[in-house]
């Protein structure tokens, strides 16, 4: 199959996303690093482009001057994907869906429920793929988690509890350190700061997962640290539209905790419980039976995990192959657009603009519910209502 070209704004010398999406992106060698505009310095980002195999014209020194250079092109860009500082995800990305591209955003995709609005309607009428890194979906075991309570193994489900709680930021000495001060500061990070960065994950796995949308929400939040404007700790109770109940905790002061993204669904005839920090490990609970370990590449699994699982038996899979799942997913959409026909289902579980819209929808209840102690409030974005 011919290879897809894709170009990078964001993610350069020294950033922690930059290489997670330049190796996920080419794990299957189905795309090619053709072009980006890689760092806010112009020359900068020029000249790493180069020292990573860019042409010279196609090394650019910002978006707009990326976006002008590749419309014109037979040869342009297929996706684009969208790695620089929160605030600019919305004028980038709604700038390239405007001009054909498909784009892949980093989250959050915007920075409030009216701009995310904008960008699904401008998804929706230009028939692009606008897609928004949710990564952790990419696993394995979170997609047979995914395909196990959709075929009915677990019954009707009741219970979801997610969990994403590091101690990164716990020492009260860090709290005026640039590089973790602007986290918790409203005119950089908008009204939420770790629900907004890690919490929303977890939300969009519950909702993966079990197939429901969060459709109320009590929040509790708090700042640990008293000197941070926003939240480093959060309590969610939530509300599903299938009916499920979810609890949700995430923060960024639990000392002993370096990843702890976690999820437990809870049904009428099982249980399921899955750590991203042992991925490769998936524990099944029947109702009435004995606990059993489902092993990530084992045989019987579901066409869902299957695909998605690129190693024998008993070697760790890490984030970059969940990132690279998700590229994976994200070529065969273009190549069926391209072609007119149907995506492989197994492949069509990209997380969507929809997606987005509707983790800002939760970040703005979450803020407003914790402003008002925790007073029931609705979680959908308006034009899902």
């Amino acid at each position: 199959m011919t290879k897809l070209k894709w170009g990078m704004i964001g993610g350069g010398e020294g950033s922690q996303i930059g290489p997670a999406h330049r190796l996920g992106s080419g794990l299957d060698d189905a795309f090619e690093f053709v072009a980006g505009a890689l760092d806010h310095r112009p020359e900068a980002g020029r000249a790493f482009g180069q020292s990573l195999g860019l042409a010279e014209d196609r090394a650019y020194g910002d978006w707009q001057e990326m976006l002008a250079g590749e419309r014109g092109r037979d040869d342009r860009v297929d996706l684009v994907t969208v790695a620089t500082p929160n605030a600019t995800h919305f004028e980038i990305t709604k700038a390239f869906l405007e001009q054909g591209f498909h784009v892949l955003c980093e989250k959050p995709m915007t920075m409030t429920v009216e701009e995310g609005e904008e960008i699904v309607r401008i998804a929706r009428d230009s028939g692009r793929v606008c897609a928004v890194n949710y990564g952790y979906t990419g696993y394995s075991l979170v997609r047979h988690m995914r395909a196990m309570v959709a075929r009915g193994d677990l019954g009707a489900v009741r219970l979801i509890k997610a969990e994403f709680a590091h101690g990164h930021h716990a020492d009260a000495a860090d709290a005026d350190n640039p590089r973790v001060r602007w986290r918790y500061d409203p005119a950089q990070a908008g009204v939420s700061a770790q629900f907004a960065d890690c919490g929303i994950h977890a939300l969009h796995m519950a909702s993966f997962v079990i197939g429901q949308e969060a459709e109320s929400l009590s929040a509790d939040i708090v700042s640990c640290i008293a000197s941070r404007e926003l939240e480093d700790d959060a309590m969610v109770n939530l509300r599903f539209d299938g009916g499920a109940v979810g609890r949700l905790w995430t923060s960024s002061v639990a000392i002993g905790r370096q990843h702890g993204l976690t999820l437990q669904v809870f049904g009428e005839t099982g249980g399921l419980r899955w750590s991203q920090e042992h991925p490769n490990q998936l524990y099944w609970m029947p109702l009435g039976e004995r606990l059993q370990v489902i092993e990530r590449g084992e045989a019987g699994l579901s066409p869902e995990a299957d695909r998605t699982s690129r190693v024998t038996i008993g070697h760790a899979e890490g984030m970059l192959l969940a990132f690279g799942n998700i590229y994976k997913d994200l070529a065969a959409a273009i190549h069926a657009e391209k072609a007119g026909t149907d995506i492989d289902p197994a492949a069509n579980l990209f997380p969507r603009a929809e997606d987005g819209l509707r983790s800002m929808a939760a970040v703005a209840a979450v803020a407003e519910s914790g402003s008002r102690d925790g007073v029931w409030v609705d979680a959908r974005p308006p034009m899902f209502r």
